[in-house]
């Protein structure tokens, strides 16, 4: 018989909880610094405050936003493991610090998620629109991106390469809403930095430390399509591609103290990501794979505090 998740006396979510449960918001807020972070890098100091204050807002809105449509458009497939005894435990991930696929679940209806996605996405557009025209084409196309990764689950391993796009673009829209006219080498630099750092930090060790549930279900990644080898390879690859744009990244942005600041970017995230990516490619394993999976989620916290730190030495200067 199949548990009413509503009736379960172990786990006492206020209904506000859930709601941000649904947004994963614990690992959300890491990654609304991308944005931030690159917003400052480029501009090596403080945006005008009315910019600064709409760009945060828009940023947690936005991110609450795509988040919760992950599991609104997979909904029925989330519902169809959980009523065949998957998401029994939280796991060690940071998606699943408070409840994993609240909807799939019973805690949130469906029309509550959507309406909660909803709510935040025209925040999130009315945002972009005062910030910049580009960045609302950027968000849309982020949600249509999202929604077509989580409709390939079964279909394809490279929505891998939707997921590294879309974790990029919200770091683009941040460059656009404080300059109109940046540089387009920066840009790309910066689309190609958290491509790989998305791919090879998040996407691939997520799906290699689900990989039980992932194969029971049919769901198509890279690790069961490509094989655990070729995944170990893709990884460390995409880790260290990750690891070397960060130093041009920095020496790319507008300030002073360019060189200083680039290798001291690279020698920190090396340290952040590189140990648990060589544990990984070497041993192996479902806590191996979460281990870098979690370690590198504060991959876009550590670059905001080294582009904080350069504003504080260029003001200094």
């Amino acid at each position: 018989m199949t548990r009413d998740p509503r009736q379960d006396p172990v786990i006492d979510f206020s209904r506000i909880k859930l709601f941000f449960a649904l947004s994963r918001t614990p690992h959300g807020l890491l990654d609304m610094t991308t944005p931030a972070f690159a917003a400052l890098l480029w501009l090596g100091t403080f945006p005008p405050l009315p910019v600064l204050v709409i760009g945060v807002v828009t940023a947690f809105a936005g991110y609450t936003a795509v988040y919760a449509l992950n599991d609104v458009v997979g909904y029925h497939s989330d519902r169809e493991k959980f009523l065949q005894g998957a998401f029994s435990d939280g796991g060690t991930d940071l998606d699943a610090v408070l409840v994993r696929h609240p909807m799939a679940q019973g805690y949130l209806s469906l029309a509550e998620g959507l309406a909660w996605s909803l709510g935040w996405g025209v925040v999130a557009f009315a945002g972009a629109w005062l910030l910049n025209p580009v960045c609302v084409l950027i968000f849309v196309v982020g949600c249509l991106l999202e929604a077509g990764y989580c409709l390939m689950w079964r279909v394809s391993p490279y929505r891998a390469l939707v997921s590294g796009a879309v974790k990029t673009l919200g770091a683009v829209a941040a460059v656009f809403a404080v300059d109109p006219n940046p540089s387009p080498v920066f840009l790309a630099i910066l689309f190609l930095c958290l491509f790989f750092w998305e791919i090879g930090g998040q996407n691939v060790p997520n799906d290699w430390a689900d990989i039980a549930e992932d194969r029971r279900f049919g769901g198509q990644t890279i690790p069961i399509c490509l094989g655990l080898d070729i995944s170990r390879e893709i990884i460390l690859g995409s880790i260290l591609l990750s690891l070397a744009l960060v130093g041009t990244l920095f020496q790319l942005a507008q300030g002073s103290n360019a060189p200083l600041f680039g290798a001291v970017a690279v020698s920190a995230v090396t340290w952040l990501m590189l140990p648990k990516t060589l544990k990984l490619y070497f041993e192996g394993g479902h806590d191996q794979a979460m281990g870098l999976f979690n370690r590198a989620s504060y991959f876009p916290p550590m670059l905001f505090a080294l582009a904080l730190v350069r504003v504080f030495f260029s003001g200094l200067a």
